[in-house]
């Protein structure tokens, strides 16, 4: 796939953005804010109510991943599968449950919670709207404000999917390490093995 629009040549908080992502998620800088940051007045609004949502919502951090991804699989977005999957893990989601929400709700062993947001997603995303029986459904597990948060959650997500392969953002490159980086940890492997009786007895460097 090939950009539209090049990323790059953006304000500084959208490069600390997608620097700071990119080394949460183990990639180099999330293009996905390097290419909306072009727009900068847009981009700073976007950003603030993204955050709202995520990470800063009032559903669980657990929950919030898996209608992200559930939406991501249902949008065919590789994009969102393979970024939210890093981010999944991080808030909990197990390999288990990574496999599971490509099938959603069909599949075994989700709670009863689990179950009414994911099928909410899926009624979101094949009929943008929601059913009496979803509604009250959800009712048993999230209060009004959740419900609300759970549809503007799972649409803004849907948005983003279109967004990204509208303009054919490509993958998030793999993050790489400086040599510097690289030796360090090394040193610090093997002062580790040390103290396991396995290393040679040299002491790390300071600093």
């Amino acid at each position: 796939m090939s950009g539209r629009i090049t990323p790059g040549g953006v304000s500084l908080l959208a490069r600390a953005v997608a620097y700071g992502a990119g080394r949460r998620v183990g990639t180099g800088p999330v293009r996905l804010f390097l290419v909306l940051g072009r727009h900068r007045r847009l981009f700073t609004g976007w950003l603030h109510f993204a955050g709202r949502l995520m990470p800063g919502g009032l559903l669980p951090r657990r929950e919030t991943e898996l209608v992200i991804l559930r939406v991501a699989h249902l949008c065919g977005s590789a994009y969102e599968v393979a970024h939210h999957t890093r981010l999944g893990r991080a808030a909990g989601l197990g390999e288990a449950d990574l496999r599971r929400v490509a099938e959603g709700p069909a599949a075994d062993g989700w709670s009863a919670r689990e179950l009414a947001l994911l099928r909410a997603v899926d009624m979101l995303h094949a009929e943008r709207d929601l059913d009496d029986a979803a509604w009250a459904e959800l009712g048993r597990h999230l209060d009004e404000r959740e419900r609300i948060e759970l549809c503007l959650l799972a649409g803004h997500y849907e948005m983003l999917a279109t967004v990204i392969r509208t303009l054919r953002i490509d993958p998030d490159p793999p993050r790489r390490r400086s040599a510097r980086a690289a030796a360090a940890s090394a040193v610090r492997a093997g002062w580790a093995a040390r103290r396991r009786g396995r290393g040679p007895a040299r002491r790390p460097p300071a600093g």
